[in-house]
């Protein structure tokens, strides 16, 4: 099935800084979006500017009330991006330290047992672990299925008791590329328990689109802005009203249920407009919706659909180039046919340490990544006896012509093996 985005895609890529070269080695194809997507142009335009602004908010000056103003519409940006009517979203160092600080008032805050699943990225799972030892309470670890590289609502509910008052939930991950079901995760959760404060890591699945927190029924979410084509540098977190009510860290005396704290970066605020008008542009390029939160959905839909065929080609190959499933000694993780892959393929090869391939693959301008059996990756490889395996991550910009040069570098390290 041809890809929706293929008629668009020269357009697409004009619009990201490094598409197809590399600022310190030259040409390359870039199959590293899950380590940090590419940069927008106009987020790197935008990041610039307001960096040169010396002005504070808060002021009583025309510049300190236009980036009040600045900041205020971001919000509401945000608001359309991720579907959340209610809440407020706030800004901070990274997406990990504001998993922390989410999870760390939901924990001290509720006082009860904290669940989780195996499946999750440290920056949640590490951080459940440790304010549930801190609060003295327990933990109840879920664990996912090692086979096809994912957790189900049927797991959470299986391990759920009423006394669960904290949860967190992965929502794709960047060890296997899968895509959690959410809202099915937070229904079975609050169907034993309905008053669990639960956040979402949402840091992986950002760039593939299809975020919707009022459909999910959760108290918090957080996604990493490098990642879903902004810059480094800050992170994005939503929390439900319920959870801003808990007691947080503030400064004495000053506005209650607020989660800043000290100067916002108007800059960084100013950068995630530019990625809800990118998807705004892409969701009016590929359907006639009038409605900016329908074209952003749109957006998604075309994102997926474009993905799952570079995918698709990557697992099962094109004209008379073979496959990876097709490659001897290839093992996929989470599976060859998945409908739950999200824009990454990771894989071993018998023979050949993934070391060696990600640096084969290097020379030849081909950027993937390993993945280690470490505190990072080690809950998806150790339970498959795996030492590290090679991820190759996708974004909608990448093309099937880049996807084939892939698969001749791998055919011929096939071949000579």
């Amino acid at each position: 099935m041809p890809s929706p985005l293929a008629p668009l895609l020269e357009d697409i890529r004009a619009r990201f800084a490094h598409v197809d070269e590399c600022p310190f080695a030259g040409p390359r194809i870039f199959f590293e979006n899950a380590g940090g997507a590419l940069t927008l142009k106009s987020a790197v335009e935008t990041s610039a500017k307001f960096a040169a602004i010396p002005d504070n908010q808060g002021r009583d000056n025309p510049a300190a009330k236009a980036l009040v103003g600045i900041i205020q519409t971001a919000k509401a940006d945000m608001a359309t991006f991720f579907n959340a009517p209610s809440g407020q979203f706030f800004v901070g160092e990274s997406g990990t330290e504001l998993l922390f600080r989410l999870i760390r008032t939901a924990v001290m805050g509720a006082k009860g047992t904290v669940i989780g699943s195996t499946i999750e990225h440290p920056a949640s799972r590490s951080a459940a672990q440790i304010w549930a030892k801190n609060a003295g309470v327990d933990y109840i670890s879920v664990p996912h299925d090692a086979a096809r590289g994912l957790v189900t609502a049927q797991d959470y509910a299986a391990a759920m008791t009423s006394d669960v008052r904290v949860a967190t939930i992965l929502h794709t991950s960047p060890v296997t590329g899968m895509g959690m079901d959410i809202a099915a995760i937070s229904q079975a959760i609050r169907a034993v328990s309905p008053d669990c404060l639960i956040i979402v890591d949402g840091i992986q699945h950002a760039s593939h689109g299809g975020i919707d927190i009022a459909a999910a029924g959760i108290d918090g979410y957080v996604v990493s802005p490098y990642k879903v084509f902004s810059r480094h540098g800050y992170g994005v977190a939503w929390a439900s009203d319920r959870l801003s009510k808990l007691p947080l860290e503030a400064l004495m005396g000053g506005p209650s249920e607020n989660w800043e704290m000290g100067t916002r970066d108007t800059g960084a605020y100013a950068t995630f407009s530019d990625v809800v008008a990118y998807f705004d542009w892409l969701g009016g390029q590929v359907s006639d919706a009038t409605d900016r939160r329908a074209r952003i959905e749109a957006a998604g839909h075309a994102i997926h659909a474009h993905e799952k065929h570079l995918t698709d080609t990557m697992l099962n190959g094109t004209g008379n180039l073979p496959g990876l499933t097709d490659l001897p000694g290839v093992q996929i993780i989470g599976g060859d046919d998945n409908p739950a892959r999200e824009g990454l393929v990771c894989f071993v090869m018998d023979g050949m340490p993934a070391a060696d391939i990600v640096a084969r693959l290097n020379d030849q301008g081909i950027r993937t990544h390993v993945r280690k059996a470490d505190h990072y990756s080690g809950n998806v490889l150790d339970p498959l006896g795996l030492p590290a395996a090679v991820r190759v991550s996708l974004c909608h910009y990448n093309s099937e012509a880049e996807v084939t040069a892939f698969l001749s570098a791998m055919k011929k390290m096939s071949d000579d093996a």
